[in-house]
């Protein structure tokens, strides 16, 4: 329960200073750095600015404000989107930890990769109170997370998880998977493949073979 809250961004239970609930929230001033939200139409630049950006709890308020960050090497060649932080990834200030964590990093050395070897990014770097990101919600990290490809520049991406992949290639898992989704970023063709997210392989085991089908699949687009 405690990590549900969390997760919603409560993080004390009693502060030292009364607090005006009512009052209507004050308009952010934009620092420099670009770490303050940026405008409806704009983001951020640079890979570092929109990493900071992303991080920050009033962008995307609903995202609350306990964040993960990408992690690993952006010149991998390799980026890896997953939807959103479980309760297990906040503990651990890392996406993808706990059990399902270790089936990734097994999922990884089956090609020959581990965590230093992949740019790990979230789709959502937040997780909403009601675990469900919505139908708005998703589109604007779609635009987000283009940006965000266009600006890491990697060889191939792989989707884990369903939001990601619905806003990514507009079908879901099942129709998604066996084949490669090509996005066209600044006249440059990056290559999606969609997979079974580890945390789904530990409710599906049998369903591990389809996730290896991706993975081969995933090597041969890196392999050319």
């Amino acid at each position: 329960m405690l990590g549900w809250w969390q997760l919603a961004g409560v993080d004390v239970t009693v502060d030292d200073a009364p607090r005006h609930w009512l009052r209507a929230p004050s308009v952010p001033i934009p620092a420099p750095d670009h770490t303050a939200p940026a405008t409806a139409d704009s983001l951020p630049a640079t890979l570092e600015a929109l990493t900071a950006w992303l991080g920050h709890p009033e962008t995307l308020s609903e995202l609350g404000s306990r964040r993960i960050a990408p992690a690993g090497s952006i010149a991998s060649g390799l980026m890896v989107l997953a939807d959103m932080p479980d309760m297990e990834d906040a503990a651990a200030d890392q996406l993808v930890a706990g059990i399902a964590g270790r089936l990734l990093d097994a999922m990884l050395g089956a090609i020959g990769r581990d965590r230093e070897s992949i740019y790990l990014a979230p789709f959502a770097p937040g997780r909403p109170a009601s675990g469900q990101l919505g139908e708005k919600l998703e589109n604007e990290l779609g635009r987000i997370a283009r940006h965000h490809i266009a600006l890491a520049r990697p060889r191939a991406v792989l989707l884990l998880g369903d939001a990601t992949i619905r806003a990514m290639t507009g079908t879901g898992l099942v129709q998604a998977r066996g084949s490669i989704h090509p996005i066209n970023l600044d006249q440059a063709i990056v290559p999606m493949i969609a997979s079974i997210h580890p945390r789904f392989l530990l409710q599906q085991p049998a369903r591990k073979a389809d996730a290896w089908t991706d993975l081969r699949m995933l090597m041969e687009i890196l392999s050319k």
